[in-house]
Order: C-alpha cells, then sequence, then structure tokens
C-alpha cells in the first residue's frame, strides 16, 4: 500500500487525519482512492483534469511533474504540498 501524507490545509476533508493507505499505480488511481475515501478530495486537488496549480505533489521525495498520469510505485509515500508562489 502506498501512504498518503495529508497537508493541514486538506484535513477537513479527511475527519482529521494526516495521512492514510491508498492504492493505485498512477498518481490519478490514488487520487480516485482518495476521492472514495474523502469525497471532495479529488475537487481540491484536481482543475480541468489536472493537478490544480496550487498544489504540489511528491513521491518518494521528488516533486513529479507528469500530472495525473505520473506512475506511483508500490509502497510509495506521497505528499500534497501547497504550492508556493512569489515574486
Amino acid at each position: 500500500m502506498t501512504t498518503v501524507f495529508i497537508p493541514a490545509l486538506l484535513r477537513k476533508l479527511t475527519g482529521g487525519k494526516d495521512r492514510t493507505s491508498v492504492t493505485g499505480s498512477t498518481l490519478r488511481e490514488i487520487i480516485e482512492d482518495l476521492e472514495r475515501q474523502f469525497p471532495g478530495f479529488r475537487d481540491r486537488v484536481v482543475e480541468h483534469g489536472d493537478l490544480a496549480g496550487s498544489i504540489a505533489v511528491s513521491i518518494n521525495g521528488e516533486v513529479i511533474t507528469g500530472g495525473l498520469s505520473e506512475p506511483v510505485p508500490p509502497a510509495s509515500e506521497i505528499h500534497f504540498v501547497p504550492a508556493i508562489a512569489g515574486g
């Protein structure tokens, strides 16, 4: 199973849980499993069929660039992190 770490910003959707176990071989499948567990989660992290610009995702410590089709190896750790903007 893959472990997803939930940022404080999204914990109201998870009943306060800071992590959960999910299944899936792509980020899209992981998000679908999160949506099954926590309805409304997908709407917070996906916009217009891709990752929301306000969220960055790391898989096993690497920030991903492949969007929802990014492969997720078994027993991974995924972090949803609010993206930092500035300039």
